[in-house]
């Protein structure tokens, strides 16, 4: 075990993957001209709420083990930045202003890691969870006062 304990093994398990898939992202963007839709958002989340719910129990430990704080992750660091990046460049595309891009990124990212992390406490269904954060997306790209 030479990256530590369970708990470091699974953090490592969780970041390696959620980095490959940044990594390796085929995200093709629309043509600038195609305005972008919540659902181009909702792709970009695709891969990683799949991935939590295909063993709940598991992702549950995740998020036990990283809401501790006894663990570091690149989740909230460089895996958070890779995010943010990708959500920006879609948001350029929709009907936010560009001065509200950024910070319609970051609403939208907090608002998948809170439902990300309560789905996978138990506390809502992941499906619920889903919907929630296409409410929340609809929401910030379409919202006719932006997200002031």
């Amino acid at each position: 075990m030479a990256v530590g304990g369970k708990d470091t093994l699974l953090v490592s398990i969780f970041d390696t993957w959620i980095t490959a898939v940044h990594n390796t992202r085929q995200t093709e963007l629309a043509p600038a001209t195609t305005t972008a839709t919540t659902q181009d958002v909702l792709e970009l989340f695709a891969p990683f709420v799949g991935y939590f719910a295909v063993d709940p129990e598991l992702s549950r430990e995740y998020t036990a083990i990283i809401v501790r704080g006894n663990h570091e992750s690149a989740i909230f660091r460089d895996l958070a930045l890779a995010l943010l990046a990708e959500l920006e460049t879609v948001l350029a595309r929709s009907a936010l202003a560009p001065s509200e891009v950024g910070r319609g990124a970051r609403t939208i990212y907090l608002a998948y890691l809170g439902l990300l992390m309560t789905a996978s406490s138990g506390a809502i269904a992941m499906p619920d969870a889903a919907e929630q954060l296409r409410q929340t997306i609809d929401f910030v790209i379409t919202h006719p006062n932006g997200i002031q």
